[in-house]
């Protein structure tokens, strides 16, 4: 028996200090917290700064490792071309990693977000964070399958839900971009883009990218 284990089996800590033990000391990729446990943005105050990304989707805690460095590049990329359009434009805002808390058991941090001026005026709340769905959402895959299952199950039907009207899924190993777009109410997959492609959007009249710049410095990843 470990002392992990001893200190959980002593009777001396509650449910979600046992769960935060869990977190702290176990070594999955990625874990996906499934206790009776509803977890609410409150919680992740009591969460240690450590450098994992700490979400709540459906009350359900999701804690993801510091990401791949050409994950991180992916996102770098889309940001840059996203910033310089909308610079030009003036027509609204690209961040990083912001906090997008819908409710208290809705709060995540999307690899990258687009949202108009106008939009960011009401979405903005006091705490630094955006309380109200951004038109443009960008997540990078990371490997593994409770990842993916966050990104293109658990969050596609959060982002759905909440109003997201425009919705990227980036496969940096796979060289590839998934876009979802609103209809009747819910996002639906329009456009698988490769390499070859063109990515744009009706969201962002007059931007376009050719997808292999977006990987450009990434090498060649072979298919498992």
């Amino acid at each position: 028996m470990n002392a992990l284990t001893e200190v959980c089996l002593s009777g001396q800590t509650t449910l979600f200090e046992t769960t935060v033990l869990f977190l702290l000391y176990s070594g999955p990729e990625v874990q996906t917290m499934t206790t009776s446990l509803h977890w609410t943005s409150a919680d992740l105050e009591a969460l240690p700064d450590d450098g994992k990304r700490y979400e709540i989707i459906d009350g359900e805690l999701h804690v993801s490792k510091q990401p791949h460095y050409f994950h991180q590049l992916s996102c770098f990329e889309v940001a840059a071309r996203l910033s310089a359009w909308s610079k030009k434009t003036g027509a609204g805002e690209v961040n990083i990693a912001p906090g997008l808390i819908f409710s208290d058991d809705d709060d995540v941090a999307p690899d990258l977000v687009w949202i108009s001026k106008a939009r960011l005026r009401t979405a903005l709340g006091p705490d630094g964070h955006l309380h109200a769905a951004p038109e443009l959402v960008v997540e990078v895959l990371s490997p593994g399958r409770a990842n993916e299952r966050r990104d293109r199950e658990l969050k596609l039907r959060l982002y759905s839900r909440r109003g997201v009207r425009e919705y990227w899924i980036i496969d940096w190993r796979a060289r590839r971009i998934e876009v979802y777009r609103r209809d009747n109410a819910q996002l639906t997959l329009v456009a698988t883009m490769l390499e070859p492609d063109s990515l744009a959007s009706p969201l962002l009249p007059g931007f376009s990218c050719p997808v292999r710049d977006l990987f450009e410095g990434i090498p060649l990843v072979d298919s498992e």
